[in-house]
């Protein structure tokens, strides 16, 4: 009768060693999700400031366009009469939480585009939009470049082509 003394000890720890093995799992499976959710939220605030980049720059009066030299110009546009807000306000890096950004300049050292600068390995690596089909494989964020070039070709998405034995 003694020898089963210990037998209940035993499962007992073996529980204790599977329910920590779950809770480390589900926290692992946790974090990548909230990853992946700032990693989608810095795609839509990275495409915001490309679009405000471009609505500043096509919005400048007369021929000449130019870009923004700091940020905070591109919440108020007063360059013509009719004041315009091409950004609503400006957003943090999701990753980061901060709000410093990487900068993106020209050669007249005007903003062209930002960039995130969390020191992080991206965990999304392809299958992004038309406009960032250049981040695919990137090995950091910094390399994750929101940037608005006019000169720069619309990517046009590939025409379906018909399966070999398709009917006409």
């Amino acid at each position: 009768m003694r020898r089963e003394q210990g037998f209940s000890y035993v499962i007992v720890m073996f529980l204790v060693a599977i329910l920590a093995l779950l809770t480390v799992r589900a926290l692992e499976n946790s974090l990548t999700e909230e990853r992946r959710a700032k990693e989608a939220e810095l795609l839509w605030v990275g495409s915001a400031y490309v679009d405000a980049i471009r609505n500043y720059y096509e919005g400048a009066p007369g021929m000449e366009k130019t870009y923004p030299l700091a940020l905070t110009q591109l919440l108020s546009d007063s360059r013509s009469t009719l004041i315009r807000s091409p950004l609503r306000k400006l957003y943090r890096d999701p990753l980061t939480g901060s709000s410093e950004w990487g900068i993106v300049r020209n050669d007249a050292n005007a903003i062209i585009g930002i960039y995130s600068m969390a020191p992080l390995t991206p965990i999304k690596r392809d299958n992004f939009p038309a406009e960032f089909a250049d981040f695919a494989n990137a090995s950091g964020y910094d390399q994750w470049r929101f940037v608005y070039q006019p000169d720069k070709p619309k990517p046009v998405p590939p025409t379906p082509q018909p399966s070999p034995g398709a009917l006409p």
